[in-house]
């Protein structure tokens, strides 16, 4: 783990430290993780909505063929041979 330090004002830190208290984190640095926490889920939540909105406007779905499925297995056996070449 890597220690980061912060400077914050006094009205900040109060803050953190009544926060700390009344939801009953272990300390600053558990608080500051949940928070950071929190956002990381957010912006993977905003980013899986993109991608999701993305596709919905590509157009109409279509149903997958034999070969579409065949090309797939193809590539990921091809991907997984690459990184593992003695399986």
């Amino acid at each position: 783990m890597t220690t980061m330090n912060i400077s914050l004002p006094d009205e900040m830190k109060a803050f953190i430290e009544a926060q700390v208290s009344e939801e009953g984190y272990a300390s600053a640095s558990e608080y500051f993780r949940d928070l950071v926490q929190g956002a990381q889920k957010r912006k993977a939540k905003q980013e899986l909505e993109a991608k999701l909105n993305e596709a919905l406007m590509s157009g109409p779905a279509t149903p997958m063929t034999r070969e579409d499925w065949e090309t797939m297995e193809r590539r990921v056996w091809e991907h997984h041979h690459q990184d593992h070449p003695r399986s």
